[in-house]
């Protein structure tokens, strides 16, 4: 990457839960797998894509990635065993989708980035950090507040469920101190 560069990140696992929650249980007729977050991710990734490829949306991505968390074990939880104890487990009908929505996300010709123990926020972070070294700008696609510490001068994030730009002034609109 370089200055000038524009570089989309999209919180993946985000858009998972959030594609789960949004839909009616669906399943394939042929053996009855449970399809309905692989939908509506693809949903939801191609109106992102194409809102991309609108020249009138005046951001106009040269890099394009999806995170994902790799599994629910980080080297968090070696430092601290309790971290995120008391989160529930995915829900049954959405584990045997995990796999698909990855396999859709590769169909669309975007990078699929994911590493084992670490979570889908910390890969955003260290891209970030990188983009910025390289004098580019960087947009992450996400509904999650905890990444809006990660906005500066050339990050700024996109909430596709409020159709909300997040920069520097809306954190400090929301939180009253700057990221």
């Amino acid at each position: 990457m370089k200055k000038g560069d524009h570089l989309f990140l999209v919180d993946g696992s985000g858009y998972i839960f959030r594609a789960y929650h949004a839909l009616p249980p669906l399943t394939r007729k042929s053996d009855g797998l449970p399809t309905s977050a692989v939908l509506g991710f693809c949903n939801m990734v191609w109106k992102l894509t194409q809102d991309a490829r609108n020249t009138d949306v005046g951001i106009v991505p040269t890099h394009f990635a999806v995170i994902f968390d790799y599994s629910s074990k980080t080297f968090r939880n070696d430092l601290y065993p309790e971290y995120k104890a008391n989160r529930s487990a995915p829900p049954e009908d959405l584990i045997p989708q995990f796999g698909l929505i990855r396999q859709a996300t590769r169909a669309f010709n975007l990078p699929c980035l994911e590493i084992e123990g670490y979570e889908a926020d910390d890969l955003i972070a260290t891209y970030c950090r990188l983009a910025c070294e390289a004098g580019a700008d960087t947009t992450i696609i996400s509904s999650d507040k905890d990444l809006m510490q990660l906005v500066g001068p050339s990050v700024a994030m996109y909430d596709p469920m409020k159709d909300r730009q997040i920069g520097v002034p809306e954190v400090i609109e929301k939180w009253g101190v700057p990221p």
